[in-house]
């Protein structure tokens, strides 16, 4: 699904017209990328979490020359759905 489609669905199971539909989705969306950018987790009941993570700089290898390299330290998005989730996603 995309960010429109979700955008149609709102507009369609609402009162709201598809500017002001697009408008709150992609104010939800910026609101959740600058939580995460701050290193903030979000839990979303029903849902799942969305958690930042650090990962260490460390030694990698380049596959096609075989050259040992430095990965560099970087922050990583995880997702863990919740448990109502997944049982929804398994009931089909």
């Amino acid at each position: 699904m995309t960010k429109a489609e979700i955008v149609e669905k709102i507009s369609l199971t609402s009162y709201l017209n598809k500017k002001e539909s697009a408008d709150i989705v992609e104010s939800v969306f910026d609101l959740i990328k600058s939580t995460l950018e701050t290193g903030e987790n979000i839990k979303i009941a029903g849902f799942g979490n969305f958690e930042v993570k650090e990962k260490a700089a460390r030694r990698g290898r380049n596959p096609q020359t075989g050259e040992s390299i430095e990965i560099a330290a970087r922050r990583i998005l995880t997702f863990k759905p919740s448990q109502i989730l997944k049982n929804s996603l398994n009931a089909v």
